[in-house]
C-alpha cells in the first residue's frame, strides 16, 4: 500500500490557512505594517541583539517573525513549505520596506548556497509537530550554521499534547485530523483542513540536536503560552496564558539554545 502524501496534505492545509491568517486579528498585519513587532518576550530575551547577524528562520509561515527580526537588524532568510505563505511573505516585505529572502521549501529539502552559512538558525511555536523525523531536522539545523553559530527554538511543550488527548512519545504514524485553525474564534469553524502531525517528547528534541553535533547551552520551560491558541487558557498576566491540571500550572512552552562548535 502506498503511504499517503503527508507533506502534500500539510502543504495544502497551510496554503488554505494562510489566506485566513493574513486577515486575522490574531496576526494583526496592519499593526505590524504600522511598526509593530510580532516577536514575544521569550525569544527576544533569548536571542538579544541580532544586528548584522545572518538569520535563517525555518518554517516561517508568511514571514511576520522573519520580518520582525529583519526590522531589528538581522539579515534574514525565511523558509516555508507553503507557496502561498511565501508569496504573502514577499508581498509583506515589500509593503513594510524590509529586506529579507524567502524560499519555498520543506525543511528537509532546503539547501542554502555554500556561502550562506548562518549565524543564527531560529524556529518557533508549533513548528516541529509537522515533521516526522527529528534526526533529519536537527542535521539540517546544524548543517546551515556557521562554526560558532547559534540555534534558538521556542516551542509549545509536549505535555500539552498529552493533556489534549494525544500521545506523549513519538510514533512513526502521524495523527490525521480535520480541524479548524487557531486564529480568531470565527475562523476555527471556517477553516476545516486535513492535517498530519507528529508528537515529539522533549527528550527526543534535545537528543536529536546533540546527536547532530550541537552543544546545548540552555533549556528552559515556561508555565505559559504567549498566544491564546488553545482551549482552556487563562490570561493571568498580560500576554501570558496559563493552564492548570489538578491545581498546578502546566508547562506550556520551552526554549532551547545551542552552539555549533565544529568547523
Amino acid at each position: 500500500m502506498t503511504e499517503p502524501d503527508y507533506l502534500g496534505i500539510n502543504r495544502a492545509a497551510w496554503d488554505h490557512r494562510t489566506e485566513i491568517h493574513v486577515d486575522s486579528a490574531f496576526y494583526d498585519v496592519p499593526g505590524f505594517l504600522a511598526g509593530g513587532c510580532s516577536l514575544r518576550d521569550i525569544e527576544l530575551a533569548q536571542l538579544g541583539d541580532v544586528t548584522g547577524q545572518r538569520l535563517l528562520h525555518l518554517q516561517c509561515h508568511f514571514g511576520l517573525d522573519t520580518l520582525s527580526w529583519a526590522r531589528r537588524g538581522a539579515r534574514c532568510t525565511g523558509v516555508d513549505l507553503s507557496p502561498r505563505a511565501i508569496e504573502q511573505a514577499r508581498r509583506l516585505a515589500r509593503q513594510a520596506g524590509l529586506a529579507a529572502d524567502f524560499v519555498c521549501s520543506d525543511v528537509y529539502a532546503f539547501e542554502a548556497s555554500a556561502q550562506a552559512s548562518f549565524d543564527i538558525v531560529f524556529t518557533s511555536y508549533g513548528a516541529i509537530c509537522w515533521l516526522p523525523d527529528l534526526s533529519r531536522w536537527a542535521a539540517k539545523v546544524v548543517q546551515q550554521l556557521a562554526p560558532g553559530g547559534r540555534f534558538h527554538m521556542v516551542e509549545f511543550h509536549p505535555v500539552y499534547d498529552l493533556v489534549a488527548g494525544y500521545g506523549y512519545f513519538h510514533r512513526d504514524a502521524p495523527d490525521i485530523e480535520t480541524e479548524g485553525t487557531y486564529t480568531d474564534g470565527g475562523d476555527r469553524a471556517a477553516v476545516q483542513t486535513k492535517l498530519a502531525t507528529w508528537v515529539h517528547p522533549l527528550g527526543d528534541v534535545v537528543q536529536a540536536l546533540i546527536d547532530a553535533g550541537l552543544r546545548i547551552d540552555s533549556l528552559r520551560e515556561y508555565p505559559y503560552s504567549p498566544y491564546n491558541c488553545f482551549d482552556g487558557l487563562e490570561e493571568r498576566e498580560p500576554g501570558r496564558y496559563f493552564m492548570q491540571q489538578a491545581g498546578h500550572d502546566l508547562p506550556l512552552t520551552y526554549a532551547i539554545a545551542g552552539t555549533r562548535l565544529d568547523g
